[in-house]
């Protein structure tokens, strides 16, 4: 069985410019059967590197389609070549890009894996997310200062900041989503047991901080497993983010 990060996936039905950056772009997915109305924005992972983009998504934004969303899948200004400050821009900037479309619906639920994890929960505590109803971190980067302390991804999170906490507190923060309080909308960790890459504890760290955030945790499931639709964690995470649709993030 191929991985889902090279599995072949149908292309999106467009690709839409939200700045004049090659990465500044977004793909659409329409939905497949009935229509919920609901758009399913799906951030990609890979310790915010421009190593790994948006492609390894498409199992998973065609899974969401399948069950009748409006998938959109950004890429964004990755490390080194755009830090947080670019990164955060482009999260802002395609929200709302979005957000404006007449033929997306504004109802939102962000799905975040790994880096995209940490994206998604940043983003969800925004002044400017009134459109989100609910946001999935998926063995999500979601404790920045835990990530840092842990050494994961050989350094990902300075790299990202371009700087260390001691460095400059203060951007430290404002970017990590596990010390800016509650989101308006309901946040869901999912996290594995199995998870090398991004241990369980970082989601445990999450929740333990941010008050009626809520962990499933995934026995036997492993870092990609979360994204794959092949798997049984799959079904866990489909089954989220149709409960935050249906009930238009009312569910805390």
């Amino acid at each position: 069985m191929a991985s889902v990060l090279d599995r072949a996936a149908a292309p999106p039905d467009e690709t839409t410019a939200y700045g004049v950056e090659p990465d500044q772009v977004y793909d659409v997915r329409r939905p497949a059967g009935p229509v919920r109305g609901v758009t399913v924005i799906v951030v990609h992972g890979g310790f915010w590197r421009p190593a790994t983009d948006r492609s390894h998504t498409g199992s998973e934004a065609e899974a969401f389609r399948q069950d009748g969303f409006h998938v959109v899948v950004p890429e964004y200004r990755r490390a080194p070549r755009g830090g947080w400050p670019d990164m955060r821009a482009d999260l802002l900037t395609m929200l709302a890009a979005a957000s404006a479309r007449t033929d997306l619906p504004e109802p939102v639920v962000l799905v975040g894996h790994s880096a995209g994890g940490h994206l998604v929960s940043w983003l969800a505590a925004q002044p400017d997310a009134s459109a989100v109803i609910g946001t999935v971190a998926l063995a999500g980067c979601v404790d920045l200062h835990l990530v840092h302390e842990l050494g994961l991804g050989g350094g990902a999170a300075e790299a990202l900041m371009g700087s260390t906490p001691q460095d400059d507190p203060a951007a430290w923060e404002q970017a990590d989503p596990a010390r800016l309080g509650a989101p308006a909308a309901p946040v869901v960790a999912i996290h594995g047991t199995r998870d090398e890459q991004v241990p369980l504890e970082i989601s445990q760290s999450y929740v333990d901080a941010v008050p009626d955030a809520r962990l499933r945790v995934v026995d036997d499931a492993d870092h990609f497993d979360v994204i794959d639709p092949q798997s049984a964690a799959f079904e866990i995470v489909r089954g989220t983010v149709a409960d935050l649709a249906d009930t238009g993030g009312r569910d805390r």
